[in-house]
């Protein structure tokens, strides 16, 4: 069975595909424009601006017809999340940030519903917004099911004081985490300890250097075989020289001897049960002080290390991962210590906002099964090349896309709804990547392709132009002379037109490229379309090493098999 991947907006995507409770993990790490100056965020803005012209990378969110519109529903909706909204409204007005609220709202009570009982979600922001949302979560998941602010260091630091900064560098995202019920799942994490804390707790060494500390055998609460007489024994005359005496071993005392019952302080029960403290005694770990209280030797090589807290600076944005090129990209180290403290082999993990696809590639390497939404065909084609690179071929028959076209009327509806996804769909079926989109400046190209066609050769490149309205000859002209001013190998016209016969002709005359050592020659400017995209064609060029993306790591070991989500 199947992992999912949707394209669309996900509020519309949990409402028609995704069960109640049937997801284990939630991770999200809505996009918000943490760059801009934080006032702006409270400015009031009007406009009538559609919310599905949001782009891939503007990271922001307007205060429009959309945002009305949904906080209307909310606050129709009544209860505590209305009565936080309403309140929201009174502070915040008609301000971007207000419009963030109103949109996350419906999706985080969507996002309660699908999650399990024993469920947990972690919602990742920035101090910009973390105290708005954690509220909103409050008043949907419930204030006593909210677990820990973890901060995330997510760089060292901001040196633009030179630059006028007149504040405190911000270095730190903040991720709430919040679960379903009073149970949820949860696997002990912990880090390794820093020297500073090895000098101040462990400051004892044995001969053989290894380091131990002395802790406490009594505890404050009793639990099991905890109310019982220690017994020691020490030579007459010396009190450093004590020995558990165990009857079993010294039947009859002996006349230099002293023994002794030792019991725990008053109101306290020994930390250990009898068993235990007999083992600590044979292994050597037992230390006993001249009232003859036992102490217990910990032994720094013996321990986990340091249990998990609620600041993780050890974590950077590089952190196991490799940079893909996405600005909002966060590391793989970082999903894998929230996949693995609060999942097992088989969950569910579900990222609604999945951009590339980082949750989605940890829970593949973990053996969880998962579910990934995203807005943009951008996105959807990083996370399936991210796949590919890091899982081999054979990963697509692990999970399906749900929502990208598939016929040529498909495409069709989607250039006419938008135009931008048209395009990065389109190279999204060639491996081709979008160029940076600023209005009137692509100069005649959508997207690239890099590839090499010579062992420790330069990079070549492919240019694409993509075209969703009428075609002709003189477009096809165009791309010709972009291909020579941009020095490029190949061009290729992507069109969900067929082409004229002047536009056939215009190809033809652009001649071939031919790759250096090699007897194979490639159309210099080829034209494709929509259908035979669909049908499986794809452009002729050399296939020794594509590198239009930045590969993802390889995944050591086979991916485990996966479940598919059922339609609600």
């Amino acid at each position: 069975m199947k992992n999912r991947l949707y394209y669309g907006d996900n509020l519309d995507v949990l409402r028609r595909y995704i069960k109640d409770e049937s997801v284990d993990l939630i991770y999200l790490d809505p996009p918000f424009n943490s760059r801009q100056d934080y006032n702006v965020l409270f400015a009031e803005k009007d406009g009538t601006k559609s919310g599905s012209q949001i782009r891939a990378f503007e990271d922001t969110w307007e205060w429009n017809l959309d945002a009305q519109r949904a906080y209307e529903e909310i606050v129709e909706l009544g209860g505590r999340v209305a009565d936080a909204m309403r309140a929201f409204k009174t502070f915040l007005h008609g301000s971007d940030m207000m419009a963030y609220l109103a949109m996350m709202a419906p999706r985080l009570i969507e996002l309660h519903r699908v999650l399990k009982v024993t469920g947990t979600i972690y919602l990742h922001c920035d101090p910009t917004a973390s105290h708005y949302l954690k509220m909103l979560m409050d008043a949907i998941f419930g204030a006593q099911h909210f677990l820990t602010e973890i901060i995330w260091k997510r760089s060292s630091a901001h040196s633009d004081t030179k630059q006028g900064r007149k504040q405190h560098g911000r270095i730190h995202d903040v991720l709430l985490f919040y679960a379903k019920s009073e149970s949820w799942t949860w696997n002990p994490q912990y880090t390794p300890y820093d020297e500073e804390y090895l000098k101040s707790e462990y400051r004892h060494e044995l001969p053989d250097g290894r380091r131990y500390k002395e802790t406490d055998a009594t505890a404050a609460r009793p639990g099991g075989d905890t109310e019982y007489e220690w017994r020691v024994k020490r030579k007459t005359g010396d009190g450093l020289r004590w020995q558990a005496d165990l009857e079993s071993e010294f039947e009859n005392p002996k006349p230099d001897f002293e023994y002794l019952g030792v019991r725990p302080y008053q109101g306290r029960f020994w930390a250990y049960s009898k068993e235990n403290m007999i083992q600590f005694w044979q292994e050597g770990r037992l230390i006993h002080r001249e009232t003859g209280m036992p102490r217990v030797m910990q032994f720094v090589d013996s321990m986990p290390g340091i249990s998990l807290q609620s600041v993780w600076n050890d974590i950077s944005p590089e952190s196991g991962s490799l940079d893909l090129g996405y600005p909002t990209q966060k590391p793989e180290a970082l999903l894998y210590r929230i996949i693995e403290s609060s999942s097992n082999g088989g969950n569910i993990i579900l990222d609604p906002f999945c951009g590339c696809g980082t949750a989605v590639s940890v829970a593949q390497r973990l053996g969880r099964n998962w579910v990934g939404i995203d807005i943009t065909h951008l996105a959807i084609n990083l996370v399936k090349t991210r796949l590919r690179d890091a899982f081999g071929d054979s990963v697509k028959d692990t999970y399906e896309v749900i929502g990208e076209p598939v016929s040529l009327p498909d495409a069709q509806a989607l250039a006419e709804e938008d135009a931008y996804q048209f395009q990065w769909w389109a190279l999204g079926l060639v491996d081709a990547r979008p160029i940076e989109q600023k209005k009137g400046a692509d100069q005649g190209i959508d997207g690239r392709l890099y590839f090499h066609d010579e062992k420790g050769g330069d990079s070549k490149q492919i240019i694409f132009s993509v075209k969703s309205g009428h075609v002709n000859a003189a477009q096809v002209r165009d791309l010709r002379g972009v291909i020579e001013r941009e020095k490029a190998e190949i061009g290729v016209f992507i069109t969900l037109e067929a082409p004229t016969k002047p536009m056939e002709k215009e190809a033809a005359e652009a001649g071939f490229y031919r790759p250096p050592g090699l007897d194979e020659k490639y159309p210099r400017l080829q034209i494709l379309t929509i259908e035979q995209l669909l049908e499986g064609k794809n452009v002729l060029r050399p296939r020794l090493l594509d590198v239009t993306f930045k590969r993802a790591p390889k995944a050591k070991g086979a991916a485990a098999e996966s479940m598919k989500l059922p339609l609600k």
